[in-house]
């Protein structure tokens, strides 16, 4: 699943092409018009796939930013402002293209489904293999409430006092860290790949319990979250499978992780072992993490 490096080089790529483009036509995929008839909302949520192609045409998009791993589009139609909200799941990719077949690989061309035609002539495409990625038309971030609980970026000066307070919450202190630290109200962005690196880094087992790690090293800990999805972004994001930016290229961080999905410690050199917290597969070194 995309996470707050990936999300974020999307929003960097979009902004410069998408800022300021008028949506002139939305066309939908028969997959998502099939899914609909049979009672599902597949990627466009809480309202008809009419009205989302209605509402969205002459629509300007003014700001697109990151929020966590959320993109929002900000809109503007006859002074009146929205918000599209959207999320890429696990295998969501937008794509700024002049025609679908710019898309060089197939298995992105095969799950097309959303396509903005723009002012510009250009296409703004999302696919998504899987389609467990999300749009969200709203008013304002208070229609979808779990907008609202998510945690400051952990860039901001507020992020840091947040995370401690959370963690020192009982719901959380009986918790692992891995689970904590992926949780979205406790740290923004932070999903199976980066948190698995930076437990790594700080030598800490992701089954450790919250309550058994001193302040100090949460402060270390947050703080070694923060470089290495700096780190991340700097290299453009992890391309484990699926993620691409907008002109599918793939990211470079994959190259750089240390733990997650190796077989060997970097370190020590004897076979990592494996631990399911949260649903997620968590690779750790038995002898350099405790």
């Amino acid at each position: 699943m995309p996470e707050l490096p990936e999300v974020e080089g999307v929003v960097n790529s979009l902004r410069p092409v998408a800022t300021g483009r008028t949506i002139e036509q939305v066309t939908i995929s028969s997959v998502l018009e099939t899914s609909r008839k049979a009672g599902k909302q597949a990627i466009i949520k809480g309202v008809e796939l009419a009205y989302f192609q209605q509402v969205l045409k002459n629509v300007k998009i003014s700001r697109i930013v990151r929020r966590s791993k959320y993109i929002y589009f900000h809109l503007e139609k006859e002074n009146e402002i929205s918000l599209l909200v959207t999320h890429l799941g696990m295998t969501g990719a937008w794509f700024y293209v002049q025609v679908v077949s710019d898309i060089t690989e197939e298995k992105f061309r095969k799950h097309i489904h959303v396509i903005f035609r723009l002012d510009n002539g250009m296409l703004l495409v999302y696919a998504d293999i899987r389609r467990f990625g999300e749009m969200r038309l709203l008013d304002s971030e208070e229609q979808f409430p779990p907008l609202l609980l998510m945690a400051p970026e952990p860039f901001d000066e507020l992020a840091l006092g947040h995370f401690l307070e959370m963690a020192n919450l009982s719901k959380y202190q009986q918790k692992s860290i891995k689970e904590t630290i992926m949780d979205g109200k406790v740290i923004s962005g932070c999903g199976n790949i980066y948190a698995t690196e930076a437990l790594y880094r700080m030598h800490i087992h992701p089954a450790r319990t919250v309550k058994r790690i001193s302040k100090k090293k949460q402060i270390e800990l947050f703080q070694t979250i923060v470089d290495v999805l700096n780190e991340s972004i700097a290299a453009g994001g992890s391309s484990i499978s699926d993620y691409r930016n907008i002109n599918g290229e793939a990211g470079g961080m994959q190259d750089r992780l240390q733990m997650y999905s190796k077989k060997h410690c970097p370190n020590c050199l004897i076979p990592t072992k494996q631990v399911v917290l949260g649903g997620r597969n968590s690779w750790y070194c038995p002898s350099c993490q405790r």
